[in-house]
Parts: structure tokens; C-alpha cells; sequence
């Protein structure tokens, strides 16, 4: 069979997906390589979220139209988000490319790429317990979709657009993928979704996310329960009170956006500043040691130098310990899209850098308070650019998206099997990392 090669450009979500055809692919028999030379098909599975996700889209469809010219008969297969979003342009400036196929049929890669056509299903893939994957994160965690799609009308968003609206797995079917994840090894999960607090929701099942992660806590083998990407106004006490369990990663993923009340009216979303903090300082009351990541946008239409001062004020009393800051992009077919784009793209990179340089002050001091302390790390990789040293994260580091804790082995455990989990002191604290030896006492 031939050997396949796959890029996969976005976020988690898309991973996912990517290792859907990874095992779909496998039980038909293909073989898999990293090496491009080696390729005879090329899959590119893209996001078509904001324009620099596009960008990076048209930049790796170009290198692949490059790798299908050095050889005759390698195919080229273009998927993901961004055909979705825009199948009809990419077709017209890329006809070279062999197959193009949107988000509805991951799992029917095999007879796409046999049929050598170009694909459109009806609705979104959403896969269940008996969806075969091929894991490619690191040796003991995964990433576990809940869900597909999102029913909230945010203004500046093309998800809906892309996605369609929010749909619900079963919580059984989420608890039995589970169970087959630690079959496999897996210690830690993380569960993804567009909105993770708005499961079940879709199936006038409220409480549903409590009574899921009740559930995952009987699971053997996970040790760790991770939630990525809620809705703060989603936030209530159930979730907060079970938060407390031991295997729940006492860590919450809440995109605020914005905190000037003109600018979050425009973007159709809720919480100015003040009530956010007040949430904040709510959590943190209920949840001791809990850490919380946000994202921001800067530059969007009704964000003027008034409400971006707002916003560096909101940044500085709210603390938060990981925070990823985006410039506004114009999607065409939102509400906002309406608005323009007034912002020049060099203001909107000022404001972000603006914003960074606060968080990396607030980051430094809060990697600081961990200096000599002993913490328990789940072990991910050797560090190709040093020696010695291995990649591990604690439970207020999400996989991909949060620093790491760079481990210092000693002489006898360089290039043996290490267990899943170990404790380390730490030893020094960097700007978003930290760093330390094993402990052995």
C-alpha cells in the first residue's frame, strides 16, 4: 500500500480528527512515514479559524504542490476547516490539487483517497466510542472530544460557520472512549470541545459535564482529568465543587476576550471586567491553587486606545497564570465582519505585544513561587536540544498550549524506561518554564 504522510495545522480538535484518518488509514493497510521524500500521498488537514491559520493553510498546500511535482504520482489531499469554509476559492487557486474534502468525513479517508475525488458529506464528524484513533501525543495522555460544533453567536467567529451548531456526545460513549484510553496507558485526559461547559446542553441534559467527570473519576488507570476551553458565564458551583476531587486538574481554560463592556456588546459576548473579576475571585475562593488560563483579542472594531487601557487594567488585576492574546481578524459572513477592520494590523501587533510583555511579568513572579518545591510531573520526551533532559508538565500545564518542567536526569536514568509520573524539586524558574532534578528521597 502506499506510504502516507500527514500534516495537521490547528488546534486539538483537529488532532483528533488527523488520528481518526491515522487509524482508518492503518486497518486498510497503509503505511505511514514523516519522511516527505518517502510519501507517495500527502494529507494536509487544515484550520480556516482566523486569517493566520489560513495563511499557514496556503503556505503548507504550496510545499505540497511543490512535493507533487518532484514526483510523478504522489496525490495531494487538502482537508480539514478551511475547505470547509471556503471550498470553492481554494478549488480555483489550487487545481492542481487531487482531492479536497471538508469536516464531515475523517472517517472515510480511505475511500476518498481511493475514489480520487473530491468529497462533501452532510454535516460535522463527530466520533464516538467505536471510533478507532491512532494516539500521537505523548506516551501517556490524550486529548478526548466531547463534542463538535458551538450554538453561541460571538460575533468575531466563524466556528458555527464552520462547524455548525454544538452536538453533544453521549456522556456513556465519552466514559467508555475513556476506559479504552487507559487500556492503552493513558494517565491523563484532557477533554476538548468548542465549549466544554456547554455539554449536553444541546440535549436538554444540563448538568451534564458534572455528571460526565463523577464518571471519569471511577475510571482505573486515569490519574489525571483535565477541562480545555469553557464559557465563563457557563462557571457554576456544581463544576467548582467537583473540581476539588484529586484526579481533577484544579485548572480552568476561560477565553474572557475582552473586558471593556462597549467592546464585548459588539463582540455578542457577556462579563465585562468587573463582573470577571468577581468570577475570578469566586473561583479562586472555591478552588484553592487553581490556575487559570485566558484568551484575549486586541484590535477588534470597537476597541479604540480607551478600551485597550481597560484591558491592560483588567489584565493586571486578574492574574492569570497562562494567557494567550490574538489580533482581530475580519471573518467574512460574522456579525463583525460588518463593523470593518479599522485597527492597522501594526497597531493591533503593538497591543498584543503590550499585553504579552504584562503576562510575561505576572508568569515570572508566579514560576517563582514554585522554586524549591517538590512537584509531580507527567513525563513526555527527552529534550532533543539538551542532553540529559526531559519535557514534563504538572497540572497547571496543559499539554501544547503551557510551558513545560525541563527534568534533569541523573547519570542512571538517562535512556531507560521512566514511569509515567515523577516527583521533582524545582530547581529554577524561567519566564513560562520551570526547571529541576528528580527527587529520590
Amino acid at each position: 500500500m502506499p506510504k502516507v504522510s500527514l500534516i495537521t495545522l490547528g488546534c486539538a480538535k483537529n488532532l483528533v480528527d488527523s488520528e481518526v484518518m491515522l487509524a482508518r488509514l492503518d486497518r486498510k493497510g497503509y503505511s505511514f512515514t514523516a519522511d516527505l521524500n518517502q510519501a507517495e500521498i500527502l494529507i494536509i488537514n487544515t484550520c480556516g479559524f482566523i486569517s493566520p491559520a489560513r495563511e499557514e493553510a496556503h503556505q503548507a498546500i504550496e510545499q505540497g504542490l511543490l512535493w507533487k511535482s518532484q514526483k510523478g504520482g504522489r496525490l495531494l489531499v487538502v482537508v480539514g476547516c478551511y475547505v470547509e469554509r471556503a471550498p470553492d476559492y481554494l478549488q480555483v487557486r489550487y487545481p492542481r490539487v487531487d482531492i479536497w474534502s471538508g469536516v464531515s468525513s475523517f472517517d472515510r479517508i480511505d475511500e476518498i483517497i481511493e475514489k480520487k475525488k473530491h468529497f462533501s458529506g452532510q454535516g460535522t464528524f463527530l466520533l464516538d466510542h467505536r471510533t478507532p484513533r491512532v494516539i500521537t501525543t505523548g506516551p501517556h495522555w490524550a486529548y478526548v472530544k466531547i463534542s463538535e460544533g458551538c450554538s453561541h453567536r460571538c460575533a468575531f467567529c466563524s466556528i458555527p460557520l464552520i462547524k455548525g451548531p454544538y452536538k453533544s456526545r453521549t456522556v456513556d460513549s465519552v466514559v467508555q472512549e475513556v476506559r479504552n484510553l487507559s487500556a492503552l496507558g493513558i494517565k491523563e485526559i484532557n477533554l476538548i470541545s468548542h465549549d466544554t461547559t456547554y455539554f449536553g446542553r444541546d440535549r436538554k441534559k444540563p448538568g451534564s459535564l458534572v455528571l460526565l467527570l463523577k464518571k471519569l473519576l471511577a475510571v482505573k488507570g486515569i490519574e489525571w482529568i483535565r477541562l480545555l476551553y469553557g464559557y465563563p458565564e457557563e462557571v457554576d458551583d456544581s463544576l467548582l465543587e467537583i473540581m476539588l476531587e484529586t484526579k481533577i486538574c484544579r485548572y480552568l481554560d476561560l477565553p474572557f476576550q475582552h473586558s471593556s463592556r462597549q467592546v464585548l456588546q459588539a463582540m455578542g459576548r457577556g462579563l465585562d471586567g468587573t463582573r470577571a473579576l468577581r468570577l475570578l475571585e469566586k473561583i479562586r475562593k472555591k478552588v484553592p491553587g487553581v490556575v487559570i488560563r485566558s484568551s484575549l483579542i486586541v484590535g477588534f472594531p470597537a476597541e479604540g486606545k480607551k478600551e485597550f487601557r481597560e484591558l491592560q487594567a483588567f489584565v493586571a488585576r486578574a492574574r492569570f497564570e497562562h494567557l494567550g492574546v490574538f489580533c482581530y481578524s475580519s471573518e467574512i459572513g460574522t456579525p463583525a465582519a460588518r463593523l470593518g477592520d479599522p485597527v492597522p494590523e501594526t497597531e493591533k501587533k503593538r497591543r498584543q505585544q503590550a499585553i504579552m510583555r504584562q503576562q510575561k511579568e505576572i508568569s515570572r513572579e508566579f514560576y517563582r513561587t514554585f522554586l524549591g518545591q517538590k512537584l509531580e510531573v507527567i513525563t513526555e520526551a527527552p529534550l532533543p536540544d539538551r542532553p540529559g533532559f526531559l519535557a514534563a508538565r504538572t497540572r497547571f500545564q496543559a499539554p501544547e498550549v503551557d510551558g513545560q518542567v525541563l527534568v534533569e536526569l541523573s547519570p542512571e536514568l538517562r535512556g531507560k524506561s521512566l514511569p509515567p509520573f515523577l516527583s521533582v524539586v524545582v530547581e529554577r524558574s524561567l519566564d513560562y518554564d520551570l526547571m529541576g532534578k528528580v527527587n529520590h528521597g
